[in-house]
Formats: C-alpha cells, sequence, structure tokens
C-alpha cells in the first residue's frame, strides 16, 4: 500500500467521522465545530488532487465565512441542547440504513472490480488556477453553472418567501 492510498484513507476517514459528527450532534457548537473540521478536511483532498485554488477558496469561503456565520447565529440564537420534537417516524431509521447498505455494496463493488466512475478525463493544469479554470467554467462546463447559478436564485426566493409568510402569520 502506497502511501499517498494509506494518507487519502486516513484523511477520508477523518473527514467521513466528522461529516457523521455534524448531523449526530446535539449541540450545535459541535456542529459548527465538525462542520469545520470537515471543510478542512476537504481541502486537503483537494490539495492531494492537485486542485490548490479550489482547496484556498474551501478554507476562505467555507471554513472562515460560513462556518463563523453559523457560530455567529448560534451565539446569537443561544446554544441549548437539540431534542427530539413531535411525533418521532419509526421507519426512517430503517430506510436510511437499507439506503446506506446500497451504496456500501455499490463501492465496494466498484472498488472490487476496479471501475472508476466518474474520473475526469482531462486534468485541469496549474493546480487549478483561476484563469484556467474561469475558462473550463464558462465555455465547456456553462450549462451546469447556469443551471446552478438559477438554482440558487430559486432556493433564495424560496426562502425570502418562507420568511415573509412567517412574519406576516405573526402579525
Amino acid at each position: 500500500m502506497s502511501f499517498s492510498l494509506l494518507f487519502f484513507i486516513v484523511i477520508g476517514a477523518i473527514s467521513l467521522a466528522a461529516a457523521y459528527g455534524v448531523v449526530a450532534s446535539n449541540l450545535p457548537i459541535h456542529s459548527a465545530l465538525f462542520l469545520l473540521t470537515h471543510f478542512a478536511t476537504l481541502a486537503v483532498l483537494y490539495i492531494t488532487l492537485d486542485a490548490q485554488f479550489l482547496a484556498a477558496t474551501q478554507i476562505i469561503v467555507y471554513a472562515g465565512g460560513i462556518v463563523i456565520l453559523i457560530l455567529f447565529v448560534i451565539m446569537l440564537i443561544g446554544s441549548e441542547r437539540i431534542e427530539n420534537q413531535g411525533p418521532y417516524r419509526t421507519w426512517t431509521p430503517y430506510v436510511a440504513m437499507f439506503l446506506g447498505l446500497i451504496l456500501v455494496i455499490t463501492l465496494a463493488y466498484s472498488v472490487m472490480t476496479g471501475q472508476q466512475f466518474g474520473t475526469p478525463t482531462l486534468a485541469i493544469p496549474d493546480g487549478g488556477a483561476p484563469p484556467v479554470l474561469g475558462l473550463a467554467l464558462f465555455t465547456q462546463y456553462i450549462l451546469p453553472f447556469e443551471l446552478a447559478a438559477v438554482l440558487l436564485l430559486v432556493a433564495l426566493l424560496g426562502a425570502l418567501l418562507l420568511a415573509r409568510r412567517s412574519k406576516i402569520e405573526t402579525k
């Protein structure tokens, strides 16, 4: 086993454990810190893929901006323990375990047969430098880029509508 594969397995395991900690923690502050750890390990994985610009963007935008914003909101609202509220659906853990089992079986099959799905055919040179990344985004991947922009716009409008509706109903 090569050092790079061992490094990938260790960082991937830390990343998965941090992602699990985000959803499994009862304290919001712990979830935010697990999210910060997950973003940092993703940046390390980007560096191993020779995408230094993407790793720097991951740290600056997500770890530096989004997590700090979440921490400020937690500090302002309060950090109480999250308890289950309302009726609990007993079938959801079984569906989650079934879907997780399907995912593990699919991953094990692809590893055992040596198939690699979704591997890029062309590596972006220069470590994902901004001019090269911008040229690839706005020429080859313009349709997914625009679809993501429309999706974000719809999500923003939906959040505004939901926030406005709750304020109107409380008056």
